[in-house]
């Protein structure tokens, strides 16, 4: 019908390659503390700033709203996390303030939190009764699904199985993963980037085979991360690099820059070194 799907934009530069919408499940996983829930959040929120028709439910079962929100308030505000969370604001930071709470604010009546218990059940009636259209579970591994279940892997497995449901009732679903441990070359467990891969989510291989698109956050020192793409269903893989300031929680995506390689150098040295080429002062811009 000549239709584009859908697509809820998530943040501008190199994080408009993220694909969310109806009918999408997106899985963002990485180790512990490297900044999975923040970037989700900022996600969210960058897209209920972007999108004035976006309805989010979230369900996380580590943070309570309070804590979450206050991340975000930093973030918008560019004021310390720590001086917000011990309501130290200053003088010079009242009209920040301010602003913050009042970009916040036009977004609050689309942004709803689930309440205990917390499983997939209360999940969907809560996103039901919010009429969501993008459900964020954080994280999945501790979130059940109905029913009894023979073990976790068991357990996880149901639970990409009701996922993919709600993203065949026009719902776009983000999932946040724990990952676990690889084996370096060396043989030792970590959690260093270059081991992580598809088969680093925890529990469950039908996370990633029940995501349409895979990344995991890879830390590679100072600020320095990269939002790694390992699955692609409907595009080709893309990495996002990313600094990350703690302060704030806020992830800010780096300027691509094109750099010459080393065969075209070569070709370009050839071609200035034959009888065809141009001299420089002819040469434009261009």
């Amino acid at each position: 019908e000549g239709n584009a799907p859908l697509l809820y934009p998530m943040g501008v530069g190199q994080l408009e390659q993220i694909e969310v919408g109806p009918g999408r499940v997106l899985l963002i996983g990485g180790a512990p503390g490297a900044g999975k829930t923040a970037l989700t959040m900022q996600l969210i929120v960058d897209a209920l700033r972007l999108d004035e028709s976006l309805r989010v439910c979230v369900c996380n079962i580590e943070m309570t709203p309070q804590v979450l929100m206050e991340r975000q308030l930093a973030r918008v505000c560019d004021i310390d996390l720590t001086t917000i969370r011990k309501r130290q604001i200053d003088a010079t930071q009242t009209d920040l303030l301010q602003n913050g709470m009042a970009t916040l604010k036009d977004i609050a009546d689309r942004l709803c939190f689930v309440r205990p218990p917390y499983n997939l059940k209360s999940v969907a009636e809560a996103a039901d009764e919010f009429t969501a259209r993008l459900i964020v579970l954080d994280y999945i591994q501790r979130i059940p699904p109905p029913g009894s279940h023979s073990d976790k892997r068991g357990s996880v497995d149901a639970s990409m199985s009701y996922l993919r449901n709600f993203a065949d009732a026009d719902v776009g679903v983000i999932v946040v993963a724990a990952v676990a441990r690889q084996k370096d070359s060396r043989g030792r467990s970590t959690y260093a980037g270059d081991s992580l891969s598809l088969a680093s989510f925890r529990e469950s291989s039908e996370l990633e085979f029940g995501a349409d698109d895979a990344y995991i956050l890879v830390p590679n020192g100072g600020e320095s991360v990269t939002l790694r793409h390992l699955k692609a269903r409907h595009s080709e893989p893309r990495d996002i690099q990313l600094t990350f300031e703690r302060n704030v929680q806020r992830f800010e995506p780096v300027s691509v820059v094109r750099t010459e390689t080393k065969l075209s150098s070569y070709l370009a040295a050839a071609w200035r070194s034959t009888d065809n080429a141009p001299d420089e002062e002819d040469v434009s811009d261009e």
